[in-house]
């Protein structure tokens, strides 16, 4: 059987509410055994934190603030979730990344000062305490580099979340050698440049991620996406590829791997 992981999904929100088991069982069905879940903000930590516990052996949590969600007091906000890494830290050590950070200029760009500072303090984070960075990056590509330029020349590690750019922008993206791009629904699309992008783009640089429950692949589209759809990701991949289905999950599993560590052994 296929080893998946989905590298970032929210099977935690309401959409799930009334059948997460069922929606965990499908994706073991298929192969998937892990399942990495991004925070959102202070007020999603408890929701996600208690599909983690009721599934230890299949959902990990993230933590971090969505760049959308900053609200006026958002560094009370940064507080508030570091306060909640620091205490896991001298715990359970149940955080696997610091996510999901970045910035998102395509509602309002009026925030860019505000969503920079968010985003530099929780890559430090990232740096104190070893993990890896799930980036979320909407109309706000040179913002992004201009941030990312800075950590060069760092141990810093991650996924740029929901790649969507174009060949020129993932050629930059992969100067960043610790980084991945997350590859998911969209890539099935009609009218989508990632086949023709991807071209160009190493497999060994790849995750596969839902972000359930949006984005969902075809034929799924107007539904809610899950995990177990991740299967017509991989099928798309292996054709763009030329590989096979098996290849491309065992591929970016272990690329996933890399990734997600902890104390240099893969969870």
């Amino acid at each position: 059987m296929k080893r998946i992981i989905d590298t970032h999904t929210h099977i935690y929100v309401e959409d799930f509410n009334q059948d997460l088991a069922d929606v965990i069982e499908r994706a073991r069905s298929v192969g998937l055994y892990k399942l990495f879940l991004p925070n959102i903000n202070t007020e999603s930590v408890e929701q996600m934190m208690a599909v983690c516990n009721e599934y230890q052996e299949m959902c990990y949590p993230m933590i971090g603030l969505h760049p959308t969600d900053l609200e006026e007091n958002y560094k009370f906000q940064l507080s508030s979730l570091k306060k909640i890494l620091d205490d896991d830290r001298a715990a359970a050590k149940r955080f696997v990344a610091i996510g999901e950070i970045g910035i998102d200029l395509y509602w309002d760009d009026t925030k860019l000062k505000e969503q920079i500072d968010a985003f530099e303090a929780q890559l430090e984070w990232a740096l104190e305490f070893d993990l890896p960075v799930s980036i979320h990056s909407r109309s706000a590509f040179n913002a992004l580099c201009g941030v990312m330029d800075k950590y060069k020349n760092t141990p810093l590690r991650g996924i740029f979340h929901c790649f969507s750019g174009n060949a020129e922008e993932a050629a930059k993206l992969l100067e960043y050698s610790g980084f991945m791009l997350g590859i998911g629904g969209t890539v099935t699309y009609k009218k989508s440049p990632l086949p023709e992008v991807l071209q160009r783009v190493p497999l060994n640089r790849i995750v596969l991620e839902t972000d359930a429950p949006y984005l969902p692949p075809v034929p799924y589209r107007g539904k809610r996406n899950e995990p177990s759809y991740l299967l017509k990701v991989i099928e798309c991949l292996a054709g763009i590829y030329s590989s096979t289905p098996d290849e491309i999950a065992e591929t970016t599993t272990n690329n996933a791997e890399l990734i997600f560590v902890w104390k240099n052994t893969a969870l």
